[in-house]
C-alpha cells in the first residue's frame, strides 16, 4: 500500500503540469468551433474509435464546439463485396454508378454517422447526426491516358449552407456529418472527405481544422522519419505538394485552402495515437503537422 501511495504521489506534479499546460488552449478554444476529419485506421479500430468519441465528448464539455466530418472508403467496399459488388477505381476515384452510390450513402449516413454518434452519446446527449443538406457539388470526371473518363456519381463541393450545423451547435452538441453532397438536380454525390472537411471550415468561420490520418504528420523528405515538420506556411506548403505521395496530396489541399480561406490553422496528425486530438489542442508542442498562413 506505500509503495502505491508512493507511486501516486509521484504521478501528481506530472499530472498537475498537463492540466496546467491545457490552461492556455482552453481559454484559446472555448466557444471556438473546431473541424474534425475522421478518417484513417481511427475509423476501423474498436479501441481508437472509442477514444476519438472521449475526445469530441471532452472538447464538446469544456466548451469546445467541435465539428465532425467523415468518409468511409473501408467500409463501403466491404459492404460492396458483402453485395457481390465489385469496387472500381479510376485515377485514384471510386467509379460511383448509381447502385454504388445508394451503398455509399447507407454506409456512411446509416452506419458510420450513427455509430459514432451512439459513441459520443456514451457521454450525454452530446451529438447528432446531420441528414444531406450541407453539402452542394458538381460532378467530375478524371482524365487517363489524355482521354475524360466518366467515373459516375463523384463530385467536388462547391458550395456549403451551414444552417443546420450551426443550429445543431447552438443545442450544445456535436453534428456528425458525412461526405455526401447533392447536385443542383439534387442528386448525391460522393465527394472527397478531405476536401468537404475544408470547405466547411471556411463556412463556419472555424478556428481550427484538424485531418486525421494515418502517419505522424507530413515529411519533408519522406521515408526520412528525421524530416517530420512540425509547422509550415502556406507559401512552402504549396511549393511542396506537389512531391508529395498521392495520398498525402488531398489532405494537405484541403488544410491549404482551409487556411487560405481563413481558417486560423490546420493540422493533420496521427489518428493511430489514441486522444491524439486532445494532444493537438491542449498541449504546446502538439501532435503531427500544423500549417499556418505565410
Amino acid at each position: 500500500m506505500g509503495v502505491f501511495r508512493e507511486a501516486q504521489e509521484l504521478d501528481v506534479p506530472v499530472k498537475t503540469a498537463v492540466l496546467i499546460e491545457s490552461l492556455p488552449w482552453l481559454k484559446r478554444f472555448h466557444g471556438q468551433i473546431v473541424v474534425i476529419k475522421f478518417g484513417g485506421n481511427a475509423m476501423v479500430s474498436d479501441e481508437l474509435k472509442r477514444a476519438f468519441a472521449e475526445d469530441i465528448a471532452y472538447l464538446n464539455l469544456v466548451g469546445v464546439k467541435p465539428v465532425v466530418v467523415h468518409g468511409g472508403g473501408p467500409q463501403i467496399s466491404a459492404r460492396l463485396a458483402e453485395l457481390g459488388i465489385e469496387s472500381e477505381f479510376v485515377g485514384g476515384y471510386r467509379v460511383t454508378t448509381p447502385e454504388v452510390m445508394a451503398v455509399a450513402k447507407q454506409v456512411l449516413s446509416e452506419q458510420i454517422s450513427v455509430d459514432l454518434k451512439d459513441l459520443i452519446e456514451e457521454h450525454g446527449d452530446l451529438a447528432a447526426v446531420l441528414e444531406e443538406g450541407t453539402f452542394t457539388g458538381v460532378k467530375r470526371g478524371v482524365v487517363v491516358g489524355g482521354e475524360f473518363v466518366d467515373i459516375g456519381r463523384v463530385g467536388d463541393v462547391v458550395a456549403v449552407d451551414p444552417s443546420a450545423i450551426l443550429d445543431v451547435i447552438a443545442s450544445g452538441r456535436t453534428p456528425v456529418i458525412s461526405s455526401v453532397a447533392h447536385d443542383a438536380e439534387g442528386e448525391p454525390l460522393n465527394v472527397n472527405a478531405d476536401a468537404a472537411a475544408s470547405a466547411l471550415a471556411v463556412s463556419l468561420g472555424a478556428a481550427k481544422l484538424i485531418v486525421l490520418t494515418d502517419v505522424a504528420g507530413l515529411y519533408r523528405d519522406w521515408p526520412n522519419r528525421e524530416s517530420l515538420i512540425s509547422i509550415i506556411d502556406t507559401v512552402e506548403l504549396t511549393e511542396l505538394i506537389p512531391s508529395l505521395e498521392s495520398g498525402m496530396i488531398p489532405k494537405m489541399t484541403a488544410c491549404l485552402e482551409a487556411v487560405n480561406g481563413g481558417v486560423a490553422k490546420a493540422a493533420i496528425i496521427d489518428g493511430r495515437t489514441p486522444h491524439s486530438i486532445l494532444l493537438e489542442i491542449f498541449t504546446h508542442s502538439g501532435i503531427g503537422t500544423e500549417v499556418v498562413p505565410a
